[in-house]
């Protein structure tokens, strides 16, 4: 999942040296962090968090074959 976030971040930022995708694993979850440059994070999130919200519903489709929950969150 990390390489899913990472890719589709970085297509949408201005800076994509400055994406760090990062994944932990807990019991029945795997938790990804997402961070980007300050001027990125308008276009990460989108207009009422619409891209975001996309985001983790392809995320969400990718991780149906495993009986792990994933969870997307995007840091400041």
């Amino acid at each position: 999942m990390k390489e899913l976030v990472e890719v589709i971040a970085k297509s949408l930022v201005d800076y994509p040296d400055e994406v760090a995708v990062t994944e932990t694993e807990e019991d029945n979850a795997v938790l990804v962090e997402l961070k980007v440059a300050p001027a990125d994070m308008g276009k990460v999130i989108g207009r009422q968090g619409r891209i975001a919200k996309a985001i983790r519903t392809v995320v969400k489709a990718a991780s149906s074959k495993s009986d792990k929950k994933v969870v997307v969150d995007i840091l400041q």
